[in-house]
């Protein structure tokens, strides 16, 4: 596995992420173990959670598999923002939360610093400044070594960069979006203030919950059962059967299974592939829920898509962006 500058930092990750959300609920804990020990054996060392996946469980079994490591052979990455307790201060980017939350997170993972710390979403309820000082406080008492952001929109993102800037904060280094061959709206704007301002993209959701992975096909009246797919409906989750059941979707994933048979790699592997290599995409973040699937989308590095393939799987997953977007871009292209 390769290694890539995290943006424009002069930080190393290697080109595919291992996310950490499924420990602790889809993943038994030696599972997780077995999966950390499989991505740094196949050349990993980036791996992502949050305090708030499964309360806080994530982050301990890390932790507890990071004691049997060299320390400075992993980076690991978490964040801060959702709901922690019942308290009305256990939740939001305020400095209070922020303070306690890094305290939590470096316990739990059983280490004195954070590689990657990442705000996991906006806060209305706190100001941009307040969160941006205490994350700089982080970073200059070494408990944090870089910051980024996720779930952010463009102006909201350009706002705390901007500030950064003027005080002369550590800057965020990381943009992590929901981004794939389903949703490309990042590449309306996010993208481009990411290349321009030096972030690198930490794509979530890869795969789509299992959309991209071939196992689901045109003509299907649903979801097989017992995937993700299938169990969103109920769980409420983005990526149910009726928000992506469309003709756009079927055309995306008539491509990739054509290209995947061309290539003889898996519709999995040749989604990751063509996404890993997108303007200022650093990592995707894989979110296997078993070894198998695991060791299926390690097989997306090592080989290369055709300029041609690429394309072809670029143009069929094209999304149009409302105004001004679409015709900005039809306008720019007749100048």
């Amino acid at each position: 596995m390769e290694f890539r500058y995290l943006g424009r930092s002069g930080f190393k990750v290697s080109e595919l992420c291992l996310g950490a959300m499924t420990f602790g609920r889809e993943t038994s804990e030696a599972d997780s173990a077995r999966m950390m020990d499989i991505f740094g054996e196949a050349g990993g060392n980036f791996i992502d959670t949050a305090d708030v996946y499964n309360n806080g469980l994530s982050e301990e079994i890390i932790g507890r598999w990071l004691t049997h490591q060299v320390r400075e052979r992993w980076v690991i990455a978490t964040k801060v923002r959702f709901t922690m307790g019942a308290l009305p201060n256990q939740q939001g980017l305020s400095r209070t939360h922020i303070l306690r939350s890094i305290d939590d997170s470096l316990r739990r993972l059983q280490t004195d610093y954070i590689d990657l710390y990442q705000v996991h979403c906006w806060d209305n309820g706190t100001p941009i400044e307040e969160t941006l000082y205490t994350l700089e406080r982080l970073v200059q008492a070494g408990k944090v070594r870089y910051v980024g952001v996720s779930n952010y929109k463009p102006h909201q993102l350009q706002k705390a960069l901007d500030l950064q800037h003027q005080r002369g904060y550590a800057q965020y280094v990381s943009l992590q979006p929901l981004y794939n061959l389903l949703d490309r709206s990042v590449e309306w704007e996010l993208a481009e203030v990411c290349k321009n301002e030096g972030l690198g993209i930490l794509p979530w959701s890869p795969l789509r919950g299992g959309w991209l992975t071939g196992k689901v096909r045109r003509g299907m009246d649903g979801a097989p059962e017992g995937t993700r797919i299938h169990d969103a409906e109920k769980d409420g989750w983005s990526e149910r059967w009726t928000a992506y059941n469309t003709e756009r979707t079927w055309q995306v994933v008539d491509m990739l299974l054509a290209v995947a048979a061309e290539v003889g790699k898996t519709p999995a592997q040749v989604a990751l592939n063509w996404l890993k290599d997108r303007p200022a995409v650093t990592a995707p973040i894989l979110g296997a829920r078993t070894l198998a699937q695991l060791e299926d989308n390690l097989g997306a590095v090592g080989w290369a898509l055709s300029a041609e393939q690429r394309q072809r799987l670029t143009d069929v997953s094209r999304m149009e962006g409302p105004y001004p977007y679409g015709e900005y871009d039809s306008w720019a292209e007749r100048e």
